[in-house]
């Protein structure tokens, strides 16, 4: 899966999807797509990446209490 940073529109290949949807992880392995040559893999935080769209990633994998006031009704 493809996501795009925000501060300067780079392609990040997300190497592994369960940190992605996971959100107690903070961050994903992921490789820039950026140059000519193929980047060694590094630490992602979500905080910073958006989908190609422009959209941002889902709360629920962003935030591991996005639910926690439905349960106190």
């Amino acid at each position: 899966m493809y996501l795009k940073q925000k501060k300067d529109g780079h392609l990040v290949e997300v190497l592994g999807l369960n940190d992605l949807v996971n959100p107690i992880h903070t961050q994903v392995i992921g490789r820039l797509h950026y140059g000519e040559e193929m980047q060694e893999p590094d630490k992602f935080p979500k905080t910073e990446l958006i989908f190609p769209s422009g959209e941002a990633l889902p709360q629920c994998w962003m935030d591991v209490h996005y639910r926690d006031q439905e349960l106190h009704r």
